[in-house]
């Protein structure tokens, strides 16, 4: 896939900025599962947290997930094409790096410390209606996703403007040349889907800090008000395009590094651009069937919602899954941990992607909405595809081109229990959505139907048993990762 003439000091330079961002992710990746792990403890009755201090985890948890996982998706993407595909400034990359640290750290502050608890999804007017923390945490909190969002997006449009540069033109990124007739230089995949996930993320970024600055100006001045229905069509566009957008930048490597495993290239065609473009245009309106149990939304929106999450669903999700199949089929390939980790991520997706269809559906969402199908299915897509994916890079990156073909067995061992452990805590989840267990509840006492209660309390501890076997797997993958880095830099010495 390389088109770029690149020295091996400025390889060595991008790869030090992706090991950091990849150390980094290992420090803080299993400090937040083990924040959902207290939360299931807690709903289990194993331990007991007070109501606050439950939610400010929850808060932290959610938005610490969703911005470590999409910086370390984002940073994945900045290698590839920093070092096959065209140059990037460096110091723009230690720019977006150091911001997202200083954010992520404030949040923590303003959560852990502060005791801000009004959720990942922040809904308003909850920062300002009976909050038991302090002022001081909302702003910190906003303060800390408005610097996070701020470095997103100078790496975003630094990543594209260089893009559009080396192919002569925006449309080009999203392959329409190859919609016209005549020769046209080839356009790498991982290209294609970088721009498809990350223009759609520049509005969604837009979005967030506009919510954000709302927010911001309420805790200076108490009499301002806003429309509780236009803050939460902001908070739900930002938070299910940035989760989007994770997923397909993961996606992208995929496309872009399988064929060095299969000895297949896996091109650009006129029905690979027909179907990013597609989901480009759909995943936009897709984040309206969040607001289904708004009955103050336009009724033509809510169908809308339905239509556009089923489209959105089904043409870039429909050409991967025929074209990881393709490029699996009768390869021949070895079974090297990079590829068996991109499988089973695009089966998470798949089966989450499913999952969430089945939410989606305005019928069935009546019933679903407010209980744990809905963790169930993001936790899905995000711990069984994107961290998967992320995974199979750093296991990638930590090898080197050559070492990630050999066999390691201390990675599969940790991957093979880290996949029990993940689809074990999933289907406490799904059973639990469909028990009619609800979602956002620190505990399940204060519920009449006993039958609810006592299946919400014992999944939940079936649920904590299988994070300590995640937890596990996570150990023995970090024991071969690292490993595998200290041997190639004696190597490098």
């Amino acid at each position: 896939m390389s088109t770029l003439e690149i020295s091996q000091v400025e390889k060595k330079k991008e790869r030090k900025l992706a090991i950091i961002w990849a150390v980094t992710f290992m420090i803080v990746f299993p400090l937040l599962v083990i924040l959902g792990l207290y939360m299931r403890l807690n709903q289990g009755k194993v331990v007991e947290l007070d109501y606050t201090k439950f939610y400010a985890f929850m808060t932290m948890h959610g938005l610490g997930m969703a911005g470590v996982l999409f910086s370390v998706a984002f940073a994945g993407l900045w290698y590839l094409i920093s070092t096959r595909i065209t140059r990037l400034n460096l110091g723009v990359g230690y720019f977006v790096y150091v911001t997202v640290l200083i954010g992520f750290l404030a949040l923590a502050y303003g959560t852990l410390i502060g005791n801000f608890a009004a959720g990942w999804y922040m809904l308003y007017p909850l920062p300002f209606k009976g909050a038991s923390w302090a002022t001081w945490s909302t702003q910190v909190s906003a303060v800390a996703l408005i610097l996070m969002g701020i470095a997103w997006l100078v790496g975003i449009l630094h990543l594209l403007y260089a893009l559009t540069k080396r192919y002569g033109g925006f449309f080009n990124l999203l392959g329409w040349q190859y919609l016209r007739k005549g020769t046209h230089e080839k356009l790498p995949s991982v290209v294609l889907i970088a721009t498809v996930a990350l223009i759609p993320g520049i509005f969604a970024f837009l979005a967030g800090a506009v919510m954000l600055i709302m927010y911001l100006l309420q805790t200076f001045e108490p009499s301002l008000a806003f429309n509780p229905l236009l803050m939460k069509n902001l908070t739900f566009f930002f938070g299910h395009m940035l989760v989007n957008v994770t997923l397909y930048c993961g996606v992208g490597w995929v496309y872009a590094l399988m064929p060095e495993f299969t000895k297949r290239e896996w091109k650009v065609d006129k029905v690979v651009v027909y179907s990013w473009n597609a989901t480009f245009f759909f995943i936009v309106f897709a984040y309206l069937h969040h607001l289904y149990m708004d009955f103050a939304q336009p009724r033509s929106m809510q169908y809308i919602g339905q239509i556009f999450s089923y489209m959105s669903a089904v043409p870039a999700t429909a050409v991967t899954m025929f074209g990881i199949i393709a490029q699996v089929y009768h390869s021949k390939m070895k079974w090297s941990i990079f590829p068996l980790m991109s499988l089973f991520g695009m089966m998470g997706w798949a089966i989450g992607g499913f999952a969430a269809l089945v939410d989606t559906t305005i019928a069935i969402n009546v019933g679903l909405h407010n209980t744990l199908w809905v963790p169930a299915h993001f936790h899905t897509y995000m711990l069984m595809g994107v961290v998967l994916f992320i995974f199979g890079y750093l296991f990638y990156l930590f090898s080197g081109e050559e070492g990630i073909h050999l066999k390691n067995v201390t990675g599969k061992a940790g991957f093979w229990l880290f996949v029990i452990g993940a689809y074990g805590f999933l289907l406490m989840f799904y059973l639990s959505g469909i028990n009619g267990v609800p979602r956002r509840f620190a505990d399940y006492q204060g519920i009449e139907a006993g039958h609810v209660k006592e299946t919400g309390t014992h999944l939940a501890r079936y649920a904590a048993m299988f994070i300590y076997l995640i937890l596990l797997g996570l150990l023995v993958m970090y024991w071969s990762l690292f490993a595998k880095l200290t041997r190639r830099q004696k190597a490098s010495a």
